[in-house]
């Protein structure tokens, strides 16, 4: 009569060495389990990382350009003409634009004492009063500049700077020391993604720029908010009109396509990081492997006491096989779960949006198994090859 191995017993058979040493199998698993934990991080965050790119180029769209002075044939830097705002804000698919320009020869300081050395990175700025809505930014305290406040020594801060100046609100009305002039703080911008620049700024308006430190009204950088359909024309019309004389000094930018590089840079490492997580995942097959053809021989005795109650050779390759299945599957699941715990912890604390992709989840999980089915392939063979007599000797 022909020996059969039905599917119920074939589970609590194969799985007799993995409960009988429970370390072993542990470690195992656990070299799977780093792999596949390195992929799915490693998708996870990536995903989540672009998700939060993608949010950001939502939130501040793709028709925002950025039109700066540029280098002369000298290399010295250029100077915008005084009426290079208002050309810029006249030319046809212009939305809305706000210019700035950079004072570098006046300080910030938090009061009259701080020795003059001390400015902590900071810079003072002239701003329009439409720079709020060109570049859709908010503010967290405060009220922002406007055509009457420009006037007066009033001032508006860019996050990192009020944070360096230990100023949280404008309830108490702080002053700051610009120059050799006291500026009331009005308000606090909240961090503007696509003009980092305005985070270590203090913003003034051009009137009292030009009562207080001789502004001569040429911008060093403008703001552009265009016709979305129209950018990439507009970007085209911009360097002509910011400064007739010579346009090839201006450049004109789009702050979107920075933040859709860094996709393209993080894809490029995804790749890389995915090669090493591949690495340790083959390591861990290995590892399974190597403990099998261990087990094939430390379990000879049982195999020839098996073979001879009638067991087949295709019955002992099957219960083998099925281990390295099982600590295959066991260091993939485990896997996903350690993979998913980086993946939210590390958005969690960058503020990302957690997202783990099913498909990398999943993919996850399949390719432990398989990786668990090809190690377990050479030592199955071992283990069917024995014969009853041969193995029986060694009990």
């Amino acid at each position: 009569m022909r020996s059969r191995l039905r599917f119920g017993d074939l589970l609590p058979v194969s799985t007799v060495g993995l409960r009988s040493r429970p370390g072993r199998t542990a470690l195992s698993v656990l070299g799977v389990a780093i792999g596949i934990a390195a992929m799915v991080a490693v998708l996870g965050v990536t995903r989540s990382s672009q998700a939060d790119v993608l949010a950001q180029i939502d939130r501040v769209g793709t028709n925002l350009l950025t039109v700066a002075n540029g280098r002369t044939l000298r290399g010295g830097e250029a100077e915008f003409p005084a009426t290079a705002g208002a050309a810029v804000a006249r030319t046809e698919g212009v939305l809305s634009s706000a210019a700035t320009a950079a004072l570098p020869a006046v300080r910030v300081y938090r009061s009259d004492r701080i020795p003059p050395g001390r400015t902590g990175g900071l810079g003072v700025r002239v701003t329009d009063p439409g720079l709020l809505d060109t570049l859709d930014a908010r503010l967290v305290h405060g009220r922002f500049l406007d055509a009457a406040t420009a006037r007066y020594p009033a001032v508006v801060l860019g996050n990192y700077a009020a944070t360096v100046l230990g100023i949280g609100g404008v309830a108490d009305r702080p002053r700051i020391y610009l120059g050799d002039h006291w500026f009331t703080v009005v308000g606090i911008l909240a961090p503007v993604e696509l003009a980092p620049e305005l985070d270590t700024a203090a913003l003034i308006g051009a009137p009292v720029a030009t009562a207080d430190f001789g502004y001569q009204n040429n911008p060093t950088r403008i703001f552009v908010r265009a016709e979305t359909s129209r950018t990439a024309e507009v970007a085209g019309l911009l360097g002509r009109a910011a400064s007739p004389a010579h346009p090839e000094e201006v450049a004109v930018s789009r702050p979107s396509e920075a933040l859709t590089a860094r996709i393209a840079v993080t894809g490029g490492t995804t790749v890389l990081l995915l090669g090493l997580g591949a690495v340790a995942l083959l390591v861990g097959g290995i590892g399974i492997a190597n403990v099998l053809v261990i087990s094939v021989l430390e379990r000879r005795g049982e195999i020839g006491l098996r073979r001879a109650l009638g067991a087949t050779r295709g019955h002992v390759g099957v219960q083998f096989l099925t281990e390295s299945l099982l600590l295959g599957a066991g260091g993939g699941a485990a896997g996903v779960v350690l993979g998913a715990l980086i993946t939210y912890g590390m958005a969690g604390a960058r503020g990302w949006p957690p997202l783990v992709p099913a498909a990398a989840a999943g993919a996850g999980l399949a390719t432990a198994v398989l990786i668990g089915g090809f190690a377990g392939l050479y030592p199955a063979l071992r283990a069917a090859r024995l014969s009853p007599t041969e193995a029986l000797r060694t009990m």
